[in-house]
């Protein structure tokens, strides 16, 4: 009898689990293909009517004259739009699961410099929030740590994955500091200094933020004399996770928003030579010709806002987007939304489109740009000849809320299964009221 509760137990878990447990899907083998696509290849060019060639996981051919040969692998994109996948430029997926549940935050490790901690050791590939981003069209992501100024290096991962290792798309690829805001924050409640965490009436937020930027550059001076012995009687663990930023191969994703904020992070590139992305960026339209002197790349976090300061237009954060584009400044576009945690990415992309991109402008803000800023523009971020095959195909426009409707994804030339907790919800609750779906 023991056994056989055993059993059914065990039958029990099962069923309960699975329907929530979406497993990676193997590696693609041999030759595929997508036929009657219309091609959007996210350079801004779009082919009608057109064919990829998938073989081994890798992009093979694109065109409207490829041949399909009879008995292919095919998947017929007749009347629908395929897209290349969406790259998600700042997020902390995986590292946090439920915002009020410490248990399932690890984001953010303790003190000022942490450049050292690596946010890819961190990553869950468990999280339910990935098949969420996948059913958007979002393939890859940048794994962003969080911190009070220097707070580690973040990693690009593809969404289809066992294990962090087997994620990772490229590691360690930027340093993120987060920049004092130099502003004055609310007193607490009734205006009393110290409670609800103000500053207190005779603080300076300029002067602090300012001796905390100085301190960041006589951290990175350190770090750089440090790099330059030829050998070392003790390993610093700190001053070595910064050579990247010297050598180039790593790039400094400063978090600012204001004008004062990007100024003091252009700073960074005059002395210290670094590759800068600028994160935040809600004023960044201001300085727009400094950021193209400088070769500075921007990620407007989030364009579903309210501005920045009382006195910017209502729709600033909707247009920045095409006053950046205006001013040939490398950018992308993000969403870190504690609620919608990224889904919404291309969404912000098409009300960008609505301010002055055009549609064609705003997918490659989220697949191109986002790739050459991310350092992967040599692997994916358009349907070329030679990159992986990570591809989107839609039945509307992925741009528009009210049309999108992703029926396939392709990870590295592998279809992924779209199922998501969300409609899993969506079917229980169909099934239990007797419903039909919807859409």
């Amino acid at each position: 009898m023991k056994k056989i509760l055993f059993i059914f137990m065990l039958c029990l878990c099962g069923a309960t689990y699975a329907q929530e447990t979406v497993l990676p899907t193997k590696a693609h083998k041999g030759v595929s293909y997508i036929k009657n696509a219309t091609i959007h290849v996210g350079n801004g060019k779009v082919i009608e009517n057109g064919v990829i060639r998938i073989v081994d996981g890798k992009i093979d051919e694109v065109g409207s004259d490829i041949k399909v040969p009879e008995g292919a692998d095919v998947t017929d994109a007749g009347g629908k739009q395929v897209y290349p996948g969406l790259i998600l430029a700042t997020s902390n997926l995986g590292l946090v699961e439920v915002g009020a549940v410490r248990a399932t935050t690890d984001v953010q490790e303790l003190g000022d410099f942490n450049p050292n901690v690596r946010s890819i050791v961190a990553y869950n590939t468990d999280s339910k929030i990935i098949n969420t981003l996948r059913s958007n069209g979002i393939l890859l992501a940048n794994i962003v740590p969080e911190g009070t100024l220097l707070a580690g290096s973040s990693s690009v991962v593809q969404l289809d994955a066992w294990n962090w290792q087997d994620a990772a798309y490229k590691t360690d690829a930027g340093m993120h500091l987060y920049m004092p805001s130099m502003m004055a924050r609310p007193r607490g409640f009734g205006g009393f200094a110290g409670f609800g965490g103000g500053q207190g009436a005779n603080s300076d937020p300029v002067k602090e933020g300012l001796e905390k930027v100085e301190g960041i550059k006589g951290f990175f001076r350190e770090a750089k004399a440090y790099l330059a012995e030829p050998t070392h009687k003790e390993v610093n663990l700190k001053f070595e996770a910064t050579k990247g930023l010297f050598d180039k191969s790593q790039k400094l994703y400063v978090h600012a928003n204001t004008t004062r904020q990007i100024l003091l992070a252009l700073d960074f590139v005059k002395e210290f030579g670094v590759d800068l992305v600028i994160v935040g960026g809600s004023d960044s339209y201001q300085v727009a010709d400094l950021l193209k002197q400088h070769n500075v790349s921007v990620i407007l976090q989030q364009p579903h806002s309210l501005p920045t300061l009382d006195d910017d237009d209502v729709d600033q954060p909707y247009k920045t987007a095409a006053q950046l584009q205006k001013a040939g400044v490398l950018f992308t576009i993000s969403d870190d939304d504690a609620q919608t945690r990224g889904r919404n990415l291309p969404f912000g992309a098409g009300t960008a489109a609505a301010y002055g991109l055009t549609k064609e402008e705003a997918l490659q803000a989220i697949t191109l740009n986002a790739a050459k800023i991310m350092g992967v523009a040599d692997k994916t971020g358009t349907i070329e000849k030679g990159k992986d095959a990570n591809i989107v195909i839609s039945d509307g426009d992925i741009l528009d809320m009210r049309s999108s409707n992703v029926t396939d994804a392709f990870i590295q030339g592998r279809k992924i299964d779209l199922t998501d907790k969300h409609k899993l919800l969506n079917d229980r609750y169909l099934k239990k009221y007797d419903l039909k779906k919807g859409f």
